[in-house]
């Protein structure tokens, strides 16, 4: 691998001088530049990013861990997230989990604060504890996606109203004239969607239709989690107008579960979720949702994180995010008039 003293050998100048026009620091004039970047071209010279961050005391990436990349929602925060990134001229590291909380302690442990000048965690299963310890030793942590802005988390984080989402979600249902609806809360035993069933049902209860929810179960916050929580819902409750899911991918699962079953969404099925990734629209229906703010989201955590970076933060902000907007699309409509009471 060649060095940056053999580049600075070969264009007669100092590594130092090298190292300025790299960096675009300093004052170097036109010809001397162009003789160093001549160099760095005939010897392929690649910066060592490793070194540089020990040498300098400052990583050029960003790291962000996600609970399970294989959930589309997190590619397309993580699309988000890097191109705000590079607009600062850094570069994003994502880190898969795998909702393993050790996996995640690893990450941070060897990333943050050397490969990573800080990190943004989403869902990733890991302790408050855990992330304060990493603040400690001088990397900052920023919360992406927090579920309740009325409920600071004593983290940086940048929040989301899924409060309102669910709200939003049951409020369409009724005014359909929906009355009884099945609830699939996903993120199984970790109860991450709490906040948003606990919207749901507090915006009935505010409709006057508190009995309109008749039945939920929890699932995995998949495709086929949703497919195995609509059909126990089908099951045990046949006469179902409506089923509301805490996130898209078990929405998708649950309008699966339904042509399993021989019912037709959203003739004899309405089917609504929270999210709105790229599969909502693209599904056949098009699934009916309670969009949330994604890109803003992972624009202003970035933001946040950098400011943190540079130490021009308070030490726990909570920035909150526009709140959530109701897209109707064909998998919801008024229920058969046999299945309005």
């Amino acid at each position: 691998m060649t060095t940056l003293s053999e580049v600075a050998q070969r264009a007669g100048v100092t590594s130092a001088t090298v190292s300025n026009v790299l960096r675009q620091r300093g004052k170097v004039g036109a010809e001397t530049r162009a003789r160093v970047l001549a160099a760095v071209d005939a010897l392929g010279y690649r910066p060592h990013l490793t070194a540089r961050a020990l040498a300098e005391g400052r990583a050029p990436t960003l790291a962000l861990m996600v609970s399970s990349i294989a959930n589309p929602f997190y590619p397309e925060f993580a699309l988000a997230a890097e191109q705000a990134a590079r607009q600062h001229g850094r570069f994003l590291i994502v880190c898969n989990t795998n909702d393993d909380p050790e996996i995640g302690r690893a990450y941070l442990e060897q990333i943050a604060g050397t490969l990573s000048d800080g990190v943004l965690v989403m869902n990733a299963n890991l302790q408050f504890e855990d992330l304060r310890m990493t603040q400690r030793r001088g990397a900052p942590v920023v919360l992406c996606m927090w579920e309740k802005p009325h409920e600071p988390p004593g983290l940086p984080c940048i929040a989301v109203d899924f409060h309102l989402a669910g709200a939003l979600a049951a409020r369409h249902l009724i005014e359909l004239g929906h009355r009884r609806i099945g609830i699939i809360v996903a993120g199984g035993a970790a109860c991450i969607h709490a906040e948003r069933e606990r919207g749901f049902i507090d915006e009935l209860a505010v409709l006057g239709h508190a009995g309109a929810a008749v039945a939920s179960v929890h699932a995995d916050d998949t495709v086929e989690g949703g497919h195995q929580g609509a059909t126990a819902l089908l099951t045990a409750a046949p006469d179902l107008s409506a089923i509301f899911a805490t996130n898209d991918l078990p929405a998708l699962g649950a309008m699966h579960a339904a042509a399993d079953l021989g019912l037709k969404v959203p003739d004899q099925l309405s089917v609504i979720g929270i999210t709105d990734i790229q599969l909502a629209r693209q599904s056949r229906p098009a699934l009916s949702t309670v969009a949330v703010p994604t890109a803003e989201a992972a624009t202003q955590a970035i933001a946040l994180l950098l400011e943190l970076i540079a130490q021009q933060a308070g030490p726990a902000p909570v920035r909150v995010c526009s709140p959530p907007l109701l897209v109707q699309r064909a998998s919801t409509a008024r229920p058969a008039p046999d299945a309005a009471v």
